[in-house]
């Protein structure tokens, strides 16, 4: 297999420009009140689409993919969620839109619309958690060939548990100032985005330092509308329509081939990761060393070395 497989360390300045027309598809979502961007790129049996995190990031963190599934023979799909970067942006304050319910219809709506069969889904972060969904959902009717969790667990519980812990890596008055804000909910506090972006993020986020462009990128074009609608005002607290999602007790019902893709040192529990695979009956789970949340970034050798192999198993 590994002469089959090319892996190659990123070169930022080699990245295909995203604004390129080639490949283009709007697609109409809620039932055609609006209109979703997806672009494909190379060409290739096996389908994957890329399902994005946030919720409100977009595709762009996504870029580094571009080296290496065109490469070894997979087609892959960038899908801007609606209210994201290229698609549609409606009013945030529409919180009819920003469920997981309607995220999971827009999802097969993509799908529809792209003319998706015998695809794969991999899902990053939030993205995980719509991949979880839409297989526990769609896997009995023939077009979903597996999924790929990466960098997600299977409850939000689990998820403030592990993000908790690295919170308390803070020195004792910036661990007491960050809690004293989240308390009196004091969000627009300068010093709280200060502990996240420049002492906690660079921990369990993306390890790379400067972060990579496209990562930059994307958190530039977040909607932070969507953002708190559905997580919150940060990683550690989780005021938002995802709150209490929990599919521990569900996994065993994904029949679909599956990969869970976890990291040394990611805000999501690496064991958890490993447990979420042992109650699924076709699922393996690889863990990257030295990683973090954005593993196919600060752990990317790794991380490729366990998703090539597996898309090239189906």
């Amino acid at each position: 297999m590994a002469d089959q497989i090319r892996i190659g360390k990123l070169n930022i300045a080699d990245l295909n420009p995203t604004c390129r027309t080639a490949g283009i598809r709007w697609i109409p979502v809620v039932n055609g009140k609006y209109k979703v961007w997806t672009k494909k790129i190379g060409s290739g049996k096996t389908k994957v689409l890329l399902l994005h995190g946030g919720p409100g990031f977009n595709h762009e963190y996504f870029e580094c993919m571009e080296d290496f599934l065109p490469p070894n023979g997979f087609e892959m799909y960038y899908y801007d969620q609606l209210g994201c970067c290229n698609s549609d942006v409606p009013n945030p304050d529409d919180k009819s839109l920003w469920t997981i319910s309607r995220y999971l219809e827009e999802v097969e709506e993509v799908r529809q619309g792209l003319g998706l069969d015998d695809f794969v889904i991999l899902g990053h972060s939030w993205g995980g958690i719509l991949a979880i969904e839409y297989a526990l959902k769609h896997q009995h009717e023939g077009h979903l060939k597996a999924i790929v969790v990466s960098n997600m667990v299977a409850s939000v519980e689990s998820f403030l548990v592990c993000s908790g812990k690295w919170k308390k890596t803070l020195p004792p008055d910036r661990l007491a100032m960050c809690e004293k804000i989240e308390s009196e909910e004091d969000w627009e506090n300068p010093e709280y985005e200060k502990i996240m972006m420049e002492e906690l993020y660079p921990k369990m986020i993306c390890r790379i330092q400067p972060w990579p462009e496209p990562f930059t990128r994307s958190l530039r074009h977040v909607n932070m509308g969507i953002y708190v609608h559905m997580q919150g005002y940060s990683e550690f607290v989780v005021t938002g329509n995802l709150k209490g999602w929990d599919s521990w007790d569900r996994l065993k019902d994904i029949k679909v081939k599956a990969l869970m893709i976890g990291a040394e040192h990611d805000e999501m529990d690496p064991g958890e990761m490993k447990k979420m695979a042992e109650m699924m009956p076709n699922a393996t789970a690889a863990i990257c060393p030295g990683g973090s949340h954005m593993a196919f970034w600060d752990s990317q050798e790794a991380y490729f070395e366990h998703l090539l192999p597996f898309l090239h198993s189906l």
